[in-house]
C-alpha cells in the first residue's frame, strides 16, 4: 500500500514515466492478490456485509484469478518495456522508444480485457463448500470449493492457461537475456573507454537489474505454483499441506516485490524523506 501511494504521488506530482505507470498498476494488483488470498477478505469484509457464502466464494476466487493473470501479464509487460528502454539506438527496438506511452495504454486495455473475460469461466465452477457430495468437490479454502467438470472442459482450460503462461514466461526470459547482453556490452565498452574497473551504476542499469531480479523471482515461484496447482487439478485432490505450500508460494512474489522496488528506487526513498520533513 505504501508503494502504491508513493507511485501515485510521483505520477500526480511529476511527468510520469511509462515504468511508473506499470509499477503503480503492479502494486495495486499485488495488494488485491494478498487481500483475496485464502479467507482473508471473506472473514474481514464480506462476512461483515452479511453476503451469502456462495457469492463470496465466486467473487473472491474470480478476483484472485484475474489478479494472478494480470500479475504475470504486467510483469511481462514491465520486462518488455525495460528491454525497449535500454536498447541501443542501432537496434530494431529503438524505433519504439518514443511511442512507449501510447503502446502502454493499449497494452493495459488488452491485458485487462483478456484476463477479465478469460477468468469468467471460474464463476460457474466455484462456490460455497457444502457437506453434501463432498467427494465431488475439491476444497480450496475453508468455505470454498471447486465443483466437478468434465475432462474436456478441464483439459481445455488447463491447455489455454498453460499456453498463455508459457508464452509470457518465454517472453520474460527472452527479454531478460537481451537486457543482460545489452548491459554486458555497455559495461565492457565503458571499461574500455575509461579504463575503470569500478563504474558507478546508471539509473537505467539499476532499474534493469531490479527488473531482472523480479522476473527471475517470478519465473521460479511461478513454476513451483504451476506444478502444484496442475497436479491438484489433474488428480482432483487438494492435500492440506500441499494447499498451504501453494498459498505460501503464491503470496511470496506479491510480498517480496514491493520490498525490492522500494529498496532499489531512490525516488521512493525521496518520497519518504519529503513525508518525514512535512511531519516535522
Amino acid at each position: 500500500m505504501f508503494l502504491l501511494f508513493s507511485y501515485t504521488f510521483i505520477i500526480l506530482g511529476h511527468r510520469p514515466k511509462p515504468m511508473d505507470l506499470i509499477s503503480c498498476q503492479l502494486s495495486f494488483i499485488h495488494i488485491m492478490m494478498l487481500l483475496t488470498a485464502g479467507d482473508i477478505w471473506l472473514a474481514d469484509i464480506f462476512e461483515s456485509l452479511n453476503i451469502e457464502n456462495d457469492f463470496k466464494c465466486k467473487a473472491t476466487c474470480y478476483i484472485h484469478r484475474v489478479m494472478r493473470g494480470l500479475s504475470i501479464c504486467t510483469t511481462c509487460l514491465l520486462s518488455v518495456f525495460q528491454a525497449v528502454t535500454i536498447s541501443p539506438s542501432t537496434s530494431l527496438l529503438a524505433k519504439f522508444k518514443h511511442k512507449l506511452k501510447k503502446y502502454m495504454f493499449n497494452a493495459f486495455f488488452y491485458i485487462w480485457s483478456f484476463n477479465l473475460s478469460f477468468s469468467s469461466n471460474l464463476i460457474f465452477y466455484v462456490g460455497g463448500f457444502t457437506n453434501m457430495s463432498e467427494a465431488n468437490q475439491m476444497k480450496v479454502t475453508k468455505s470454498c470449493s471447486l465443483f466437478p467438470m468434465n475432462y474436456i472442459t478441464r483439459g481445455l482450460i488447463l491447455a489455454v492457461t498453460t499456453s498463455r503462461d508459457v508464452l509470457l514466461v518465454g517472453v520474460m526470459l527472452t527479454t531478460s537475456t537481451y537486457m543482460v547482453i545489452v548491459l554486458f556490452r555497455h559495461q565492457r565498452q565503458c571499461k574500455h573507454l575509461h579504463s575503470i574497473s569500478h563504474l558507478k551504476a546508471s539509473p537505467e542499469k539499476s532499474a534493469t537489474q531490479t527488473i531482472l531480479l523480479l522476473v527471475l523471482l517470478f519465473v521460479a515461484l511461478y513454476w513451483v505454483d504451476f506444478i502444484l496447482s496442475t497436479t491438484s487439478v489433474l488428480l482432483w485432490m487438494y492435500d492440506p499441506v500441499l494447499l498451504m505450500v501453494q498459498k505460501i508460494v503464491m503470496n511470496a512474489y506479491p510480498t517480496i516485490t514491493p520490498l525490492v522496488q522500494i529498496s532499489s528506487n531512490k525516488r521512493i526513498i525521496n518520497v519518504l524523506k519529503i513525508l518525514q520533513s512535512k511531519c516535522y
